[in-house]
């Protein structure tokens, strides 16, 4: 008796939670897309990136580095349509934020400038990484862009600076001075087995 009791019940459970399922699903769904479209408002409102270029070393570098070229001309195209084409673009960002690493000018290929563009690279990658979670966080995304210019802007006055330090001109000795400086030329230890080690 218990256990007809028990199945009867449950049987109606399941009929009333089912009647009750469609309504509470379109309600669901309609919350959902407003949810959608905030984040999309939100998402479509920051994303303005600063792709222009800020000085004349960054200007000329478009004509002779391809992969910078190519790279703020995709920081300058913003997508419109949907949260997917966000999706998409971060994703292409993404690689061309890699792609910076190739073909960098002899003359600015240096520690200071590789720090810059895997600061971009984190940024740009982080970008990528939240607009592809299942709920986005879009404030995040959005001080995240905010970011990116920032290492973009530092990035162009670093070349700017590394420009300015190579016109200056050397005083006189000074090269012989920074050669008697470099630790490469140094002459290299020989082990004189005679000699015993201190214990």
């Amino acid at each position: 008796m218990k256990l007809t009791f028990s199945t009867l019940l449950f049987c109606l459970l399941c009929l009333s939670s089912c009647q009750e399922d469609p309504k509470i699903r379109a309600l669901e769904q309609e919350k959902e897309a407003k949810k959608q479209e905030v984040i999309f408002n939100t998402i479509n409102k920051g994303w303005n990136f600063n792709a222009q270029p800020s000085n004349e070393i960054s200007r000329s570098l478009t004509n002779t580095w391809a992969e910078w070229r190519v790279f703020l001309n995709e920081l300058g195209q913003k997508p419109k349509s949907s949260i997917g084409a966000f999706q998409q673009k971060a994703k292409t960002l993404s690689k061309k934020a890699a792609d910076l690493n190739n073909n960098i000018p002899i003359s600015y290929n240096l520690p200071e400038i590789k720090s810059r563009i895997a600061a971009i690279n984190t940024k740009i990658n982080s970008i990528n990484l939240y607009i592809n979670l299942n709920q986005i966080p879009d404030k995040k995304i959005v001080k995240l862009i905010q970011e990116t210019n920032t290492e973009v802007a530092s990035m162009q006055f670093q070349l700017e600076e590394i420009t300015r330090k190579s016109n200056i001109k050397l005083e006189d000795g000074e090269s012989d001075m920074l050669r008697m400086l470099d630790t490469t030329r140094a002459i290299p230890m020989t082990h004189d087995p005679k000699l015993k080690p201190y214990k």
